[in-house]
Protein backbone atom coordinates (compact mmCIF):
# COMPACT_ATOMS: atom_id res chain seq x y z
CA UNK A 1 0.00 0.00 0.00
CA UNK A 2 2.71 2.38 1.23
CA UNK A 3 4.73 1.68 -1.91
CA UNK A 4 1.67 2.47 -4.32
CA UNK A 5 0.98 5.74 -2.22
CA UNK A 6 4.63 6.63 -3.25
CA UNK A 7 4.36 5.79 -7.44
CA UNK A 8 1.45 8.62 -7.16
CA UNK A 9 2.79 11.45 -9.03
CA UNK A 10 2.41 15.21 -7.81
CA UNK A 11 0.06 16.35 -10.48
CA UNK A 12 -2.06 12.91 -9.50
CA UNK A 13 -2.29 14.29 -5.48
CA UNK A 14 -3.10 17.82 -6.33
CA UNK A 15 -6.51 16.27 -8.67
CA UNK A 16 -7.19 14.01 -5.61
CA UNK A 17 -6.94 17.44 -3.53
CA UNK A 18 -9.44 19.21 -6.14
CA UNK A 19 -11.72 16.68 -6.09
CA UNK A 20 -11.54 16.71 -2.42
CA UNK A 21 -11.84 20.14 -2.03
CA UNK A 22 -15.12 20.30 -4.16
CA UNK A 23 -16.58 17.68 -1.91
CA UNK A 24 -15.51 19.60 1.34
CA UNK A 25 -17.02 22.93 -0.27
CA UNK A 26 -20.45 21.45 -1.42
CA UNK A 27 -21.19 19.34 1.81
CA UNK A 28 -19.56 21.95 4.32
CA UNK A 29 -20.36 25.14 2.61
CA UNK A 30 -20.14 28.52 4.17
CA UNK A 31 -23.84 29.49 5.64
CA UNK A 32 -24.33 32.61 7.75
CA UNK A 33 -25.51 31.74 10.63
CA UNK A 34 -24.85 28.47 11.22
CA UNK A 35 -22.32 26.77 13.47
CA UNK A 36 -19.75 24.57 12.93
CA UNK A 37 -16.86 23.47 10.32
CA UNK A 38 -17.31 25.35 7.20
CA UNK A 39 -15.24 25.30 3.69
CA UNK A 40 -14.03 28.52 4.96
CA UNK A 41 -12.54 27.92 7.74
CA UNK A 42 -9.43 25.66 5.24
CA UNK A 43 -8.22 29.42 4.15
CA UNK A 44 -5.48 29.33 6.42
CA UNK A 45 -3.96 26.18 4.48
CA UNK A 46 -4.26 27.95 1.14
CA UNK A 47 -2.71 31.18 2.36
CA UNK A 48 -0.35 29.77 3.69
CA UNK A 49 1.01 27.61 0.50
CA UNK A 50 0.54 30.75 -1.54
CA UNK A 51 2.57 32.79 1.27
CA UNK A 52 5.07 30.04 1.23
CA UNK A 53 4.87 30.29 -2.92
CA UNK A 54 5.50 34.32 -2.72
CA UNK A 55 8.29 33.87 -0.37
CA UNK A 56 10.81 32.47 -3.03
CA UNK A 57 9.63 34.26 -6.39
CA UNK A 58 12.05 37.84 -5.60
CA UNK A 59 14.99 35.35 -4.83
CA UNK A 60 14.67 33.30 -7.80
CA UNK A 61 13.82 35.14 -10.35
CA UNK A 62 17.32 37.49 -8.81
CA UNK A 63 19.15 34.44 -9.19
CA UNK A 64 18.29 33.46 -12.53
CA UNK A 65 17.87 36.42 -14.11
CA UNK A 66 21.64 37.77 -12.69
CA UNK A 67 23.05 34.33 -14.20
CA UNK A 68 21.38 34.39 -17.39
CA UNK A 69 22.66 38.30 -18.19
CA UNK A 70 25.86 38.22 -16.51
CA UNK A 71 27.12 34.56 -16.65
CA UNK A 72 27.30 34.61 -20.48
CA UNK A 73 29.65 36.81 -21.67
CA UNK A 74 29.60 40.45 -22.11
CA UNK A 75 27.60 40.89 -25.10
CA UNK A 76 24.62 43.25 -24.07
CA UNK A 77 23.01 43.20 -27.79
CA UNK A 78 21.87 39.49 -26.63
CA UNK A 79 19.82 41.14 -23.68
CA UNK A 80 18.54 43.29 -25.91
CA UNK A 81 17.63 41.75 -28.65
CA UNK A 82 15.86 39.46 -26.58
CA UNK A 83 13.98 42.16 -24.88
CA UNK A 84 12.73 43.01 -28.53
CA UNK A 85 12.05 40.05 -29.97
CA UNK A 86 9.66 39.26 -26.49
CA UNK A 87 7.71 42.35 -26.83
CA UNK A 88 6.74 42.00 -30.17
CA UNK A 89 5.32 38.53 -29.63
CA UNK A 90 3.72 39.90 -26.44
CA UNK A 91 1.97 42.71 -28.55
CA UNK A 92 0.88 40.27 -31.11
CA UNK A 93 -0.53 37.43 -29.03
CA UNK A 94 -2.84 40.16 -26.39
CA UNK A 95 -3.99 41.95 -29.62
CA UNK A 96 -5.20 38.60 -30.47
CA UNK A 97 -6.70 37.50 -27.22
CA UNK A 98 -8.74 41.13 -27.19
CA UNK A 99 -9.94 40.14 -30.99
CA UNK A 100 -11.21 36.96 -30.63
CA UNK A 101 -12.74 38.06 -26.91
CA UNK A 102 -14.62 40.58 -28.80
CA UNK A 103 -15.38 38.63 -31.44
CA UNK A 104 -17.02 36.20 -28.88
CA UNK A 105 -18.83 38.63 -26.92
CA UNK A 106 -20.97 40.14 -29.35
CA UNK A 107 -21.59 36.29 -30.94
CA UNK A 108 -23.04 34.99 -27.31
CA UNK A 109 -24.39 37.94 -25.96
CA UNK A 110 -24.10 37.26 -22.27
CA UNK A 111 -24.75 40.07 -21.34
CA UNK A 112 -28.37 40.50 -22.78
CA UNK A 113 -31.22 40.49 -20.81
CA UNK A 114 -29.01 40.52 -17.34
CA UNK A 115 -30.45 42.41 -14.18
CA UNK A 116 -27.81 44.97 -13.02
CA UNK A 117 -29.61 45.89 -9.98
CA UNK A 118 -28.74 41.96 -8.39
CA UNK A 119 -25.13 42.72 -8.06
CA UNK A 120 -24.03 43.61 -4.59
CA UNK A 121 -23.15 47.30 -4.81
CA UNK A 122 -21.14 47.33 -1.90
CA UNK A 123 -18.34 45.78 -3.90
CA UNK A 124 -18.08 48.65 -6.19
CA UNK A 125 -16.84 50.67 -3.79
CA UNK A 126 -14.18 48.26 -2.46
CA UNK A 127 -12.82 48.71 -5.66
CA UNK A 128 -9.32 50.99 -6.00
CA UNK A 129 -10.04 54.35 -7.48
CA UNK A 130 -6.68 54.91 -8.66
CA UNK A 131 -6.63 54.37 -12.45
CA UNK A 132 -3.42 53.41 -14.02
CA UNK A 133 -1.54 55.25 -16.81
CA UNK A 134 1.28 54.85 -19.02
CA UNK A 135 3.32 57.24 -17.25
CA UNK A 136 1.98 56.01 -13.68
CA UNK A 137 3.25 52.26 -15.23
CA UNK A 138 6.49 53.15 -16.11
CA UNK A 139 7.08 55.21 -13.11
CA UNK A 140 5.92 52.43 -11.05
CA UNK A 141 8.83 49.66 -13.14
CA UNK A 142 11.43 51.20 -11.71
CA UNK A 143 11.91 50.57 -7.76
CA UNK A 144 13.00 53.38 -5.16
CA UNK A 145 14.36 50.65 -3.05
CA UNK A 146 15.21 46.77 -3.71
CA UNK A 147 13.64 46.07 -0.27
CA UNK A 148 10.74 47.54 -0.83
CA UNK A 149 10.35 45.44 -3.65
CA UNK A 150 10.97 42.44 -2.19
CA UNK A 151 9.06 42.88 0.31
CA UNK A 152 6.45 43.78 -1.92
CA UNK A 153 6.65 40.97 -4.24
CA UNK A 154 7.02 43.93 -7.21
CA UNK A 155 8.08 41.44 -10.30
CA UNK A 156 8.24 44.00 -12.37
CA UNK A 157 10.52 46.18 -10.56
CA UNK A 158 12.58 43.09 -9.25
CA UNK A 159 13.21 42.42 -13.16
CA UNK A 160 14.29 45.89 -13.59
CA UNK A 161 16.78 46.06 -10.92
CA UNK A 162 17.75 42.31 -11.62
CA UNK A 163 18.44 43.44 -15.59
CA UNK A 164 20.04 46.71 -14.32
CA UNK A 165 22.21 44.65 -11.39
CA UNK A 166 23.27 41.99 -14.13
CA UNK A 167 24.53 44.43 -17.11
CA UNK A 168 26.54 46.06 -14.14
CA UNK A 169 28.06 43.15 -13.45
CA UNK A 170 29.38 41.88 -16.61
CA UNK A 171 30.77 44.76 -16.73
CA UNK A 172 32.77 44.02 -13.32
CA UNK A 173 36.38 42.15 -13.77
CA UNK A 174 38.35 39.54 -11.86
CA UNK A 175 37.58 37.87 -8.14
CA UNK A 176 34.80 40.36 -7.64
CA UNK A 177 32.40 39.13 -10.49
CA UNK A 178 33.76 35.47 -9.77
CA UNK A 179 32.54 35.92 -6.45
CA UNK A 180 28.96 37.47 -7.03
CA UNK A 181 28.22 34.74 -9.84
CA UNK A 182 29.13 32.20 -7.51
CA UNK A 183 26.77 33.42 -5.17
CA UNK A 184 23.98 33.98 -7.50
CA UNK A 185 24.39 30.11 -9.10
CA UNK A 186 24.67 29.09 -5.40
CA UNK A 187 21.23 30.89 -4.48
CA UNK A 188 19.58 29.31 -7.44
CA UNK A 189 20.07 26.05 -6.91
CA UNK A 190 19.09 26.55 -3.79
CA UNK A 191 16.03 28.25 -4.16
CA UNK A 192 15.07 25.55 -7.26
CA UNK A 193 15.23 23.08 -4.50
CA UNK A 194 13.18 25.09 -2.26
CA UNK A 195 10.38 24.83 -5.08
CA UNK A 196 10.28 21.51 -4.54
CA UNK A 197 10.10 21.45 -0.70
CA UNK A 198 7.05 23.89 -1.54
CA UNK A 199 5.43 21.98 -3.89
CA UNK A 200 5.16 19.08 -1.35
CA UNK A 201 2.22 21.09 0.55
CA UNK A 202 1.14 21.59 -2.88
CA UNK A 203 -2.10 19.32 -2.56
CA UNK A 204 -3.43 20.82 1.11
CA UNK A 205 -2.80 24.27 -0.30
CA UNK A 206 -4.78 23.32 -3.61
CA UNK A 207 -7.26 21.30 -1.99
CA UNK A 208 -7.81 23.66 0.48
CA UNK A 209 -8.09 26.73 -2.22
CA UNK A 210 -10.70 24.87 -4.22
CA UNK A 211 -12.96 24.02 -0.82
CA UNK A 212 -12.99 27.67 0.13
CA UNK A 213 -14.03 28.98 -3.37
CA UNK A 214 -16.60 26.43 -3.68
CA UNK A 215 -18.08 27.03 -0.14
CA UNK A 216 -18.05 30.62 -0.13
CA UNK A 217 -19.76 31.02 -3.63
CA UNK A 218 -21.20 27.49 -4.28
CA UNK A 219 -21.94 25.82 -7.43
CA UNK A 220 -25.15 27.36 -7.94
CA UNK A 221 -23.56 30.54 -8.57
CA UNK A 222 -22.93 29.77 -12.09
CA UNK A 223 -26.83 29.24 -12.74
CA UNK A 224 -27.54 33.20 -13.09
CA UNK A 225 -24.34 34.27 -15.23
CA UNK A 226 -23.76 30.62 -16.68
CA UNK A 227 -23.88 32.56 -20.49
CA UNK A 228 -21.13 34.95 -19.00
CA UNK A 229 -18.51 32.18 -17.96
CA UNK A 230 -19.41 30.05 -21.12
CA UNK A 231 -18.71 32.50 -23.39
CA UNK A 232 -14.90 33.19 -21.55
CA UNK A 233 -13.99 29.38 -21.32
CA UNK A 234 -15.09 29.02 -25.12
CA UNK A 235 -13.41 32.29 -26.10
CA UNK A 236 -10.32 30.68 -23.90
CA UNK A 237 -10.32 27.52 -25.90
CA UNK A 238 -10.22 29.09 -28.85
CA UNK A 239 -7.34 31.58 -28.20
CA UNK A 240 -5.44 28.13 -27.30
CA UNK A 241 -6.64 26.06 -30.23
CA UNK A 242 -6.30 29.10 -33.16
CA UNK A 243 -3.92 30.89 -31.48
CA UNK A 244 -1.25 29.53 -29.04
CA UNK A 245 -1.52 25.85 -31.17
CA UNK A 246 -0.61 27.38 -34.46
CA UNK A 247 2.55 29.25 -32.77
CA UNK A 248 3.71 26.10 -31.56
CA UNK A 249 3.44 24.61 -34.86
CA UNK A 250 4.69 26.88 -36.64
CA UNK A 251 7.84 27.36 -34.49
CA UNK A 252 8.39 23.66 -34.09
CA UNK A 253 7.92 23.66 -30.12
CA UNK A 254 8.22 19.61 -29.22
CA UNK A 255 4.04 19.35 -28.14
CA UNK A 256 4.16 16.50 -25.96
CA UNK A 257 7.02 17.89 -23.80
CA UNK A 258 5.98 20.98 -23.91
CA UNK A 259 1.59 20.06 -22.79
CA UNK A 260 3.56 17.85 -20.21
CA UNK A 261 5.63 20.24 -18.46
CA UNK A 262 2.89 22.99 -18.22
CA UNK A 263 0.57 20.27 -17.10
CA UNK A 264 1.43 21.27 -13.16
CA UNK A 265 1.80 24.61 -13.45
CA UNK A 266 -1.57 24.96 -15.58
CA UNK A 267 -3.25 23.00 -12.71
CA UNK A 268 -1.81 25.09 -10.11
CA UNK A 269 -2.59 28.50 -11.31
CA UNK A 270 -5.92 27.11 -12.28
CA UNK A 271 -6.77 25.99 -8.85
CA UNK A 272 -5.35 28.43 -6.82
CA UNK A 273 -6.06 31.80 -9.34
CA UNK A 274 -2.73 32.68 -9.11
CA UNK A 275 0.07 33.31 -11.84
CA UNK A 276 2.58 33.86 -8.83
CA UNK A 277 1.75 30.29 -7.27
CA UNK A 278 2.24 28.99 -10.46
CA UNK A 279 5.66 31.34 -11.39
CA UNK A 280 8.06 28.76 -9.83
CA UNK A 281 7.16 25.69 -11.27
CA UNK A 282 6.54 27.22 -14.71
CA UNK A 283 9.97 28.36 -14.42
CA UNK A 284 11.44 25.18 -13.28
CA UNK A 285 9.31 23.16 -15.80
CA UNK A 286 10.59 25.31 -18.84
CA UNK A 287 14.00 24.93 -18.03
CA UNK A 288 13.85 21.41 -17.85
CA UNK A 289 12.29 20.62 -21.66
CA UNK A 290 15.49 22.40 -22.46
CA UNK A 291 15.00 26.38 -22.29
CA UNK A 292 18.36 27.73 -21.19
CA UNK A 293 18.43 29.61 -17.53
CA UNK A 294 18.55 32.70 -18.99
CA UNK A 295 15.82 32.71 -21.48
CA UNK A 296 13.55 31.41 -18.91
CA UNK A 297 14.28 34.31 -15.99
CA UNK A 298 13.83 37.18 -18.61
CA UNK A 299 10.86 36.07 -20.66
CA UNK A 300 8.43 34.58 -17.56
CA UNK A 301 8.73 37.65 -15.06
CA UNK A 302 8.48 39.89 -17.89
CA UNK A 303 5.45 38.02 -19.59
CA UNK A 304 3.88 38.10 -15.92
CA UNK A 305 3.07 41.42 -16.49
CA UNK A 306 2.94 42.35 -19.97
CA UNK A 307 1.57 38.84 -21.98
CA UNK A 308 -1.53 38.41 -19.59
CA UNK A 309 -3.66 36.41 -22.67
CA UNK A 310 -6.36 35.39 -20.59
CA UNK A 311 -6.71 38.59 -18.74
CA UNK A 312 -6.82 40.66 -21.57
CA UNK A 313 -9.52 38.66 -23.39
CA UNK A 314 -11.52 38.60 -19.92
CA UNK A 315 -11.38 42.61 -20.23
CA UNK A 316 -12.78 42.48 -23.66
CA UNK A 317 -15.55 40.28 -23.20
CA UNK A 318 -16.65 42.17 -19.50
CA UNK A 319 -16.66 45.39 -20.52
CA UNK A 320 -18.77 44.68 -23.78
CA UNK A 321 -20.73 42.62 -21.33
CA UNK A 322 -21.42 45.82 -19.25
CA UNK A 323 -22.71 47.31 -22.32
CA UNK A 324 -24.86 44.66 -23.15
CA UNK A 325 -26.49 44.45 -19.56
CA UNK A 326 -27.43 48.08 -19.48
CA UNK A 327 -29.27 48.09 -22.88
CA UNK A 328 -26.59 50.53 -24.57
CA UNK A 329 -25.50 49.97 -28.18
CA UNK A 330 -21.78 50.04 -28.84
CA UNK A 331 -20.92 50.61 -32.78
CA UNK A 332 -18.28 48.32 -33.86
CA UNK A 333 -15.86 51.36 -34.06
CA UNK A 334 -16.36 52.25 -30.40
CA UNK A 335 -15.60 49.04 -29.40
CA UNK A 336 -12.53 48.39 -31.31
CA UNK A 337 -11.32 51.63 -29.56
CA UNK A 338 -11.92 50.78 -26.43
CA UNK A 339 -10.20 47.15 -26.65
CA UNK A 340 -7.60 49.91 -28.04
CA UNK A 341 -7.72 51.53 -24.77
CA UNK A 342 -7.85 48.29 -22.74
CA UNK A 343 -4.77 46.94 -24.73
CA UNK A 344 -2.37 50.03 -23.55
CA UNK A 345 -4.00 50.24 -19.82
CA UNK A 346 -3.98 46.43 -19.17
CA UNK A 347 0.21 46.78 -19.57
CA UNK A 348 1.82 46.08 -16.58
CA UNK A 349 -1.17 45.20 -14.61
CA UNK A 350 0.36 43.44 -12.47
CA UNK A 351 1.41 46.75 -10.51
CA UNK A 352 -1.97 47.61 -9.91
CA UNK A 353 -3.83 45.66 -6.67
CA UNK A 354 -6.66 44.03 -7.74
CA UNK A 355 -5.72 45.09 -11.59
CA UNK A 356 -8.53 43.75 -13.58
CA UNK A 357 -10.79 45.23 -11.46
CA UNK A 358 -9.07 48.50 -11.79
CA UNK A 359 -8.79 48.20 -15.46
CA UNK A 360 -12.61 46.90 -16.00
CA UNK A 361 -13.32 49.94 -13.84
CA UNK A 362 -11.44 52.94 -15.96
CA UNK A 363 -13.09 51.66 -19.25
CA UNK A 364 -16.10 51.45 -18.35
CA UNK A 365 -15.68 54.98 -16.50
CA UNK A 366 -14.07 56.32 -19.76
CA UNK A 367 -17.38 55.14 -22.41
CA UNK A 368 -19.62 55.86 -19.84
CA UNK A 369 -20.89 52.31 -19.17
CA UNK A 370 -22.40 51.15 -15.71
CA UNK A 371 -19.99 50.15 -12.90
CA UNK A 372 -22.81 47.75 -11.56
CA UNK A 373 -21.81 45.40 -13.92
CA UNK A 374 -18.53 44.53 -12.52
CA UNK A 375 -20.64 43.95 -9.07
CA UNK A 376 -22.63 41.73 -11.04
CA UNK A 377 -19.82 39.83 -12.86
CA UNK A 378 -18.08 38.90 -9.07
CA UNK A 379 -20.61 36.72 -8.08
CA UNK A 380 -18.50 34.33 -10.65
CA UNK A 381 -15.48 36.34 -10.89
CA UNK A 382 -13.47 33.63 -8.94
CA UNK A 383 -14.59 31.11 -11.55
CA UNK A 384 -13.87 32.92 -14.63
CA UNK A 385 -10.56 33.79 -12.26
CA UNK A 386 -9.29 30.66 -12.66
CA UNK A 387 -9.66 29.97 -16.56
CA UNK A 388 -8.00 33.28 -17.73
CA UNK A 389 -5.34 32.82 -14.75
CA UNK A 390 -4.22 29.54 -15.77
CA UNK A 391 -4.07 30.51 -19.73
CA UNK A 392 -1.64 33.61 -18.78
CA UNK A 393 0.70 30.87 -16.91
CA UNK A 394 0.29 29.03 -20.33
CA UNK A 395 0.98 31.87 -22.75
CA UNK A 396 3.69 32.90 -20.65
CA UNK A 397 5.28 29.22 -20.94
CA UNK A 398 4.68 29.20 -24.78
CA UNK A 399 6.35 32.49 -25.05
CA UNK A 400 9.91 31.40 -23.29
CA UNK A 401 9.85 28.50 -25.68
CA UNK A 402 9.49 30.23 -28.97
CA UNK A 403 11.77 32.55 -27.78
CA UNK A 404 14.54 29.72 -27.13
CA UNK A 405 13.61 29.03 -30.57
CA UNK A 406 13.65 32.24 -32.25
CA UNK A 407 17.16 32.56 -30.63
CA UNK A 408 18.01 29.24 -31.91
CA UNK A 409 19.22 28.16 -28.58
CA UNK A 410 15.79 25.07 -27.85
CA UNK A 411 18.11 22.32 -26.32
CA UNK A 412 21.20 23.26 -25.87
CA UNK A 413 21.55 22.76 -21.99
CA UNK A 414 20.42 19.00 -22.59
CA UNK A 415 22.45 17.95 -19.70
CA UNK A 416 21.26 20.34 -17.77
CA UNK A 417 17.62 19.32 -18.64
CA UNK A 418 17.63 16.14 -18.35
CA UNK A 419 19.08 17.09 -14.55
CA UNK A 420 15.86 19.40 -14.34
CA UNK A 421 13.45 17.03 -15.72
CA UNK A 422 14.91 14.33 -12.89
CA UNK A 423 14.15 16.43 -10.37
CA UNK A 424 10.55 17.17 -11.31
CA UNK A 425 10.06 13.49 -11.65
CA UNK A 426 11.38 13.09 -8.54
CA UNK A 427 8.88 15.30 -6.43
Amino acid sequence: MLNRLKKVSQTQWIIVSVIAGIAIGVLWPDVAGEKGFHATDLRVLSNIFLRMIKSLVVPLIFSTLVIGIAGHGDDMKQVGRLAFRSIIYFEIATSLALLIGLAAVNIAKPGVGVDLSRGDESAIAAIPKAQPTLAGVLEHTVPQSFAEAWANNEVLQVVFFSIIFAVSLARVKGKAKATMLAFCESLSEVMFKFVAVVMAFAPFGIGAAIAVTVGKSGLGVLVNLAKMVGTLYVALIVFALFVLLPIALIMKVPLRRFLKAIKEPWLIAFTTASSEAALPRAMQSMEAIGVPRRIVAFVMPTGYSFNLDGSTLYLAVASVFAAQAAGIHMPMRDQLIMMGTLMLTSKGVAAVPRASLVILAGALTQFKLPLEAIAVILGVDAIMDMARTSLNVVGNCLATVVMARWEGVLGTEVEHSIERRGELEGV
